[in-house]
């Protein structure tokens, strides 16, 4: 009894504030001096500040021209409609069973709570004790509650404290509860209220909103509501979780009756609808007679409702959660996507999608006997950094459950960076090569110049970042046969490792560091590039995506720009929010960027590691990567329109890609080819793609220098005479030759020819065998025949033997080389008569 007492004190407190409630507009108007309680009512707060109400928010993506839905996420899966949207039969409905009086109270209902108090003091059923206004006042507190992030302790206790302070029963609640509806009231009209009750409202579970409810557990529309369905749904805002109809099985459903709960407080409320004239007798019996029939349509969430597309749809969501933009922590960031109705429309072309998920899907299986297999193809577009397509061999899935079940599924989006849901990344391999080209063409060397690729062992690289390198090297090639000097387009074409360091001994490791920077390259987990030796090769772990985007940026004259999925955002109030941009920042110069793309052509060409990639008739670049064991398998290309990339390999592992046959009969190391040639062939049917511009002469021919005449100088002297020149030396072992013994005899390119720099000049040296035939044409006989007997060369005359006759010619010529003993044949004429005095001789 005492606790009775007590409780009907307190609520008395409450009907008498109630009373005040009810006068205090009126008071306003007319100027009365309030009084004490007035004056206690008056101090609290008035104005409900009403947060636009948590939306879904949804992800689009591009199909030719149109806009189509990707994914959705929402905490609160609520579709907003205008009060002309929601059928009569649901207006009628929420106030027939909610605030019969809402069209004529000014916010709080007297009679409805007063009886409520009386019921909740007797120990009765609380029956209507709050009007639709306080409702709604109760839930827009509450969105502010959902809002606030959960995660850790203290996080949790403020939460819990928002929601009590919302939705608790207690005196000091209920009255600051009826002041904010006084003052919704002389803000909004009723059917502002009305519509805002019914959006607001809670259905069950994640299901907010008149609308949502009706798609949800009807399949149709709120406009379209019959009155059982009406009162179905509204008959659920009275209790959400026990009456809601999406489980059959429920026990607090009444699962002998079927839906026996819901149907009583629906009849309720139909009854109610009749009561107040909403609905004829006919149309209230037909609506009780009603079974409750749900269609229930579930309304999927999240990445793994966007099928081969989801790791693209996670890549989004991931992007959102990283920038600033969307929130100051990731937990706001996370908020604002699940709550903030936003609109994000993004780079994705379905159309290349889906010749990536069917080409990945043709010649990678998820799984493969024993081997932990990975895939992945992705594009962006040079010049603005739209990444196009993403797909990969294996299915998206969040749920721990099925990724403890099946080998098939992964949460690990193999194409980025660890930061945006990838992995560690890969070692690319050979891909990586394209920057020590790029820094050997700023360094003024060019696609004509020679290196030698011989295996052999390197003790000491320069590099400025961390220091020189100093140790033991000693590359080798993928292929045998590969040795000697070569070009650096030959060795681009082929790929020769042994080339490649070679260059990089005569570069700064860190440069190329610098320049593989240049082009957006890092790696997938964070941190630095290493620049060891071993880096030229391509022992750094990357994402195809940061792969795809480095070569883009060669395509589009060295300008590279960071990947971005989003294009446009509207947020739920239709207002555009500035999407991340890309940054595009010039990597190389043009000049060095367009013969690099010159450079990169030779690998789709015939002899490439690549040919026949590219049938499209369009210019286009690429390199092939493989690691040591055939680990992982690269092949990047790009035309001026689309740049992808293309990795396959161990995620974990050491299997060998040459010697493992998932489809087609095939290695991945062969069926690479045909991959990229599937998908750079529907890129380029859709995209189309311009010539590369032309790379400048200095660059591909480079600096022709004349070959100096060394004949005479010692082995030593000729190679240091090449070296300042920039040109390579070797040894073409010794010849005859009538220089002195062990000095440069000949060379070859002969003397005055112009080449490029680092072309190899081979040196020949004399070995003193040969002596040069003397001159005696105009001598006569005697003499002749003396001087060439005296150089060790026998003599045979033509035209008589006179010692008189003079030497007309002779045979090998003068200066000729000869082996001493040879015979050298003379004509001579005869001697000519002393002119005779007085004549005209």
């Amino acid at each position: 009894m005492l606790g009775a007492a007590g409780a009907f004190i307190g609520m008395s407190v409450v009907a008498g504030l109630l009373v005040t409630a009810a006068v205090t507009p009126a008071i306003a108007v007319t100027g009365m001096a309030a009084n004490n309680s007035i004056g206690v009512f008056e101090g609290l707060p008035e104005y409900l500040n009403v947060d636009q109400l948590a939306q879904p928010t949804t992800i689009y993506a591009k199909n030719g021209d149109q806009d189509v839905p990707l994914a959705t996420f929402y905490s609160q899966n609520r579709l907003p409609v205008a009060f002309n949207q929601i059928s009569q039969a649901a207006k009628d409905a929420a106030i027939a069973g909610e605030d019969p009086r809402f069209y004529s109270h000014g916010g709080v209902d007297i009679q409805g709570t007063v009886r409520g108090v009386l019921s909740t003091v007797a120990g009765g059923g609380v029956q209507g004790g709050s009007s639709i206004t306080q409702q709604y006042v109760k839930n827009v507190l509450l969105q502010k509650c959902e809002a606030l992030p959960v995660k850790t302790k203290e996080q949790k206790a403020k939460y819990q404290e928002c929601v009590t302070d919302s939705t608790g029963v207690s005196p000091d609640r209920k009255v600051k509860e009826m002041k904010y509806a006084i003052g919704v009231e002389k803000k909004y009209s009723k059917d502002q209220i009305l519509v805002g009750y019914l959006n607001i409202a809670g259905f069950g579970g994640s299901v907010y909103g008149i609308e949502a409810a009706a798609k949800y557990y009807y399949n149709t529309s709120a406009a379209a509501l019959t009155p059982a369905q009406a009162a179905s749904l509204i008959a659920i805002v009275n209790e959400p979780t026990s009456l809601k109809i999406d489980d059959p099985e429920s026990k607090s459903n009444g699962a002998a009756n079927g839906y026996a709960k819901n149907k009583e407080r629906r009849d309720y409320i139909l009854g109610k609808m009749y009561q107040y004239k909403k609905l004829t007798k006919a149309q209230y019996q037909e609506a009780v007679k009603t079974p409750i029939q749900p269609v229930i349509t579930r309304s999927e969430r999240g990445c793994q409702t966007a099928g081969g597309s989801a790791y693209f749809c996670d890549y989004v969501q991931k992007t959102i959660l990283n920038d600033p933009a969307f929130g100051a922590d990731k937990d706001t960031r996370a908020s604002n996507l699940n709550r903030g109705g936003y609109k994000i429309y993004t780079s994705l072309d379905l159309q290349l999608q889906q010749v990536a998920e069917q080409t990945i899907a043709d010649y990678v299986p998820p799984t493969y006997k024993n081997v932990d297999l990975g895939a992945v193809l992705t594009g962006v577009q040079p010049g603005t950094g739209r990444v196009l397509y993403m797909a990969q061999n294996r299915k998206y899935s969040q749920d721990p459950d099925v990724l403890n079940t099946s080998t098939d599924y992964t949460s690990i989006n193999y194409a980025t960076d660890q930061d945006y849901g990838g992995s560690n990344g890969f070692q690319v391999g050979s891909t990586y090569k394209v920057f020590t080209l790029a820094e050997w063409l700023k360094q003024g060397h060019s696609l004509n110049e020679s290196v030698n690729a011989n295996i052999r062992t390197y003790t000491h690289f320069k590099n400025s970042c961390t220091g020189d390198w100093g140790g033991s090297y000693r590359p080798t090639n993928d292929s045998y046969g590969e040795e000697g000097q070569r070009s650096a387009q030959n060795a681009t074409t082929l790929s020769i490792n042994t080339a490649f360091v070679s260059m990089a001994s005569q570069l700064d490791l860190c440069e190329i560091r610098k320049d593989a920077e240049a082009f957006g390259v890092h790696p997938a987990a964070g941190g630095e590039l290493n620049s060891d030796p071993g880096s030229v090769l391509g022992t750094n772990t990357i994402a195809p995506l940061t792969m795809a985007t480095a070569f883009a940026g060669i395509a589009n004259n060295g300008m590279t720009c960071t990947p971005i999925a989003i294009d446009k955002i509207v947020d739920g109030g239709g207002k555009e929010v500035p999407p991340p941009a890309s940054k595009c920042t010039q990597a190389v110069d043009p000049a060095v960027a367009n013969t690099m793309a010159k450079a990169l052509q030779g690998p789709l060409q015939g002899g490439g590691t690549a040919s026949g990639m590219n049938r499209t008739g369009k210019d286009m670049l690429g390199k092939t990567g493989t690691t040591d064991g055939n680990k992982q398998l690269w092949l990047v290309a790009s035309t001026t329109k689309v740049a992808g990339a293309y990795w396959v390999g161990n995620v974990t592992g050491d299997q060998d890609m040459r010697r493992i046959y998932p489809t087609h009969g095939t290695t991945p190391a062969i069926a690479r080819t045909a991959v990229m040639r599937t998908m750079m062939t529907a890129a380029v049917g859709k995209y189309g793609g311009d010539d590369f511009p032309d790379a400048p002469s200095k660059l591909t021919r480079g600096v022709q220098v004349a070959v100096p005449d060394l004949t005479g100088k010692t082995p030593d002297e000729a190679k240091s005479i090449l070296s300042g020149l920039g040109l390579e030396s070797a040894d073409g072992g010794p010849q005859d030759s009538v220089a002195p013994a062990g000095t440069v005899s000949s060379t070859d390119p002969a003397p005055g020819t112009q080449v490029s720099k680092g072309t190899p000049i081979t040196l020949f040296t004399s070995n003193g065998a040969l002596v040069a035939v003397p001159n005696v044409v105009g001598q006569k006989f005697s003499d002749a025949q003396a001087a060439l007997t005296a150089a060790g060369f026998k003599v045979k005359a033509q035209g008589g033997n006179n010692p008189a006759s003079i030497v007309q010619a002779q045979d090998p010529a003068a200066g000729a080389p000869a082996k001493p003993g040879t015979q050298v044949t003379v004509a001579l004429a005869a001697a000519s008569a002393p002119p005779t005095p007085g004549s005209n001789g």
